[in-house]
């Protein structure tokens, strides 16, 4: 069977795996970045600059479709601005991990730590979830889920140097 067909029996990782993993790394920078500011101050600032990568990612798309000469529909515009969305969601669960840190009880900059952590963790499981769905096996959906892993060690080692 060759690896085309191999993948129609397997689970394939949705779409949206890229553009969580690339939301993900948007989100534990501006975590990474956001000093020793309280909680809700960052949950906001994050929400925010993800919202602006996602709407410069997503106008550019849209640029692109007009440029190759399409005409562009409302069909279009929100086909192309729900494809994106993942960039967004992607920053609910590390915000729920800052936020309900905080609630228990931890420092602002303990819940901090703890959600970028758990990026790094999403990062790993991202990273895995489109090693699979790309039909890696042995070393290369390994190396491919490292990668996504390292990724996040990279904020957190900027973290550190920024702090």
């Amino acid at each position: 069977m060759d690896k085309a067909g191999a993948r129609k029996g397997m689970w394939v990782a949705a779409p949206w795996v890229p553009a969580g993993i690339y939301g993900t790394v948007i989100c534990a920078s501006t975590l990474a970045a956001s000093g020793n500011y309280g909680v809700g101050r960052v949950a906001a600032t994050v929400l925010v600059t993800l919202l602006v990568y996602w709407l410069a990612e997503r106008y550019s798309e849209l640029l692109g479709l007009a440029a190759r000469g399409a005409s562009v529909t409302r069909t279009d515009v929100l086909h192309v601005l729900t494809a994106g969305w993942a960039l967004i969601q992607a920053s609910i669960t590390p915000l729920l991990v800052l936020l309900l840190s905080r609630l228990a009880g931890a420092s602002s900059a303990a819940a901090l730590d703890a959600a970028l952590a758990y990026t790094v963790f999403l990062l790993v499981v991202l990273g895995w979830l489109a090693a699979r769905g790309a039909g890696l096996t042995g070393w290369p959906r390994w190396g491919a889920t490292a990668f996504a892993g390292v990724l996040g060690l990279v904020v957190v080692g900027l973290k550190a140097a920024l702090h």
